[in-house]
């Protein structure tokens, strides 16, 4: 039987904020999109593992390209405020699971920016969140979706995981937990029912 349901960010969530996040730190920063998204590759994992500060990696890519690092306070939070987009009717679909009597879990591979950022917006709807920043490991890597079990207090075979990213989802499957690949309400939804979830 099914008891908790988990949600990625970026891509479920919210609209996939990676190239508008590249494309305004870019302009900052006065460098091209493709050698930030370049540079930036580099030491994303870093980042979003939360072993690397966003003003050390401001400081490693700037010298680089002959840059400043950016005066304020976080770029990359600025930024992430510029473009986000929620997507309104999943968030109220998590809300709806959690009054049907399930765990809601939130799962995201992100920055302690962005971590920040979402802690500002007072989401209720989650009985646990899991960042990647402040866990240090990342999705698909075993010990991450291990933490989300424990925080929720389930078993893997009680956990549902929605992520828009196979390999996530793969990572998710290979300790038990039920994946399922994102691509819209309607068809999460009918995966959730084909689960014998309660979605409505």
């Amino acid at each position: 039987m099914i008891r908790a349901i988990a949600f990625d960010w970026g891509g479920v969530l919210i609209e996939n904020p990676t190239k508008g996040l590249l494309k305004y730190c870019a302009k900052q920063l006065q460098m091209t999109e493709h050698s930030l998204s370049n540079a930036y590759r580099k030491y994303a994992e870093s980042f979003q593992k939360g072993t690397i500060s966003e003003q050390s990696l401001w400081e490693i890519i700037s010298p680089e390209w002959k840059n400043h690092s950016p005066r304020i306070f976080s770029l990359w939070e600025k930024a992430f405020k510029n473009v986000y987009q929620e997507n309104k009717e999943v968030f109220q679909f998590v809300s709806l699971l959690k009054q049907n009597g399930y765990l809601t879990g939130f799962l995201s591979n992100t920055e302690y920016p962005a971590m920040r950022f979402f802690q500002k917006q007072h989401y209720d709807m989650f009985d646990v969140t899991v960042f990647s920043c402040a866990e240090g490991t990342r999705k698909p890597e075993k010990k991450i979706y291990q933490i989300l079990l424990t925080k929720l207090r389930v078993e893997p075979q009680e956990t549902v995981f929605v992520d828009d990213r196979s390999e996530f989802i793969d990572g998710a499957e290979t300790i038990g937990i039920h994946g399922i690949l994102f691509q819209d309400l309607d068809q999460l939804r009918r995966d959730l029912s084909s689960l014998s979830v309660k979605v409505t």
